[in-house]
């Protein structure tokens, strides 16, 4: 009788432990809060370098094999980093998102030189990286899967006097530096890349982008409205954008940006986190985990 009853406790426990895990946005939620707990996060500060350990943390606690790529632009110190799974398994999937917040808000009437906070610019892709990371049944993936965490998105037509003290290049940067560099420095050809960027919003609205790739878009957005989101993944042409999608488009690879950019609190000191919501986390992230799984 007691043998029965704890073979029938072990059966119960493995199929608790086998049940698919689905993405949660009250955990990836807690994502967003951890990196704004660093502060303000412009590519070269000790706060970048702190969330990008963060990152490295759980993507090693999910399992991932993780990868740095190092660069100096411009004086500045910037960090790519990169989490694979199911190498080898079929062409490759790269998703990713940029972890830099703006260190200037200038579209903020009345601190535009203060740094950004950057919680739905920023740290909302962040977040749903890590919780897919947890999440993914790498037993499901027909592609080898990176999740990509780009550095120096967020600089654009600033210069380097905003992130280092001088003597300092005043050259205006470009968007997309660490994209730009991954991009160039690509050894394998990914089949597709998706970039999650300021998809945290709680009024959500994602519009098809208009430099994006259109089948990949209609791919994802019919994903979308099987899980009910048709209020949320609309299917119409708005923005075009400069993201860290674009050095992907220009290689010829097909590319497409999730972007809610209906955000009044772009590039200012009002973006922080009680503008995020995890239902909207929680939408884009079971796109993709739907997508990446075949389901």
């Amino acid at each position: 009788m007691r043998m029965l009853c704890t073979l029938g406790l072990l059966a119960i426990f493995l199929c608790a432990c086998a049940s698919p895990q689905i993405f949660d946005g009250t955990r990836a939620y807690q994502h967003v809060t951890a990196q704004m707990n660093f502060g303000t996060r412009p590519a070269g500060s000790a706060a970048a370098r702190a969330t990008g350990d963060y990152i490295l943390a759980r993507l090693a606690e999910s399992g991932w094999q993780t990868e740095t790529q190092e660069l100096t632009y411009r004086n500045v110190p910037i960090r790519n980093i990169i989490g694979k799974r199911a190498q080898g398994r079929g062409p490759l999937i790269l998703v990713g998102a940029h972890y830099d917040t703006r260190p200037r808000a200038d579209q903020d009437p009345n601190n535009p030189n203060a740094p950004v906070p950057g919680a739905n610019d920023g740290a909302s892709g962040v977040a749903v990286l890590l919780e897919l990371a947890r999440v993914l049944d790498a037993s499901k993936l027909q592609n080898e899967v990176w999740l990509v965490f780009f550095d120096a998105e967020d600089n654009g037509e600033l210069n380097a006097c905003a992130l280092i003290p001088p003597p300092c290049d005043t050259t205006p940067w470009n968007w997309s530096v660490g994209a730009e560099y991954f991009a160039a420095h690509l050894r394998a050809q990914p089949q597709a890349v998706v970039i999650v960027d300021m998809i945290g919003d709680a009024d959500q609205n994602i519009y098809y982008e208009q430099t994006s790739d259109k089948a990949l878009q209609e791919e994802l957005w019919r994903i979308a409205a099987r899980l009910g989101y048709t209020r949320q993944f609309i299917a119409q042409p708005k923005w075009a954008m400069l993201d860290d999608h674009t050095p992907f488009l220009a290689r010829g690879i097909r590319a497409v940006v999730l972007i809610d950019f209906d955000y009044p609190y772009w590039h200012t000191t009002q973006d922080t986190a009680d503008k995020v919501s995890g239902s909207s986390l929680e939408r884009v992230g079971r796109v993709l985990q739907t997508w990446l799984e075949g389901k």
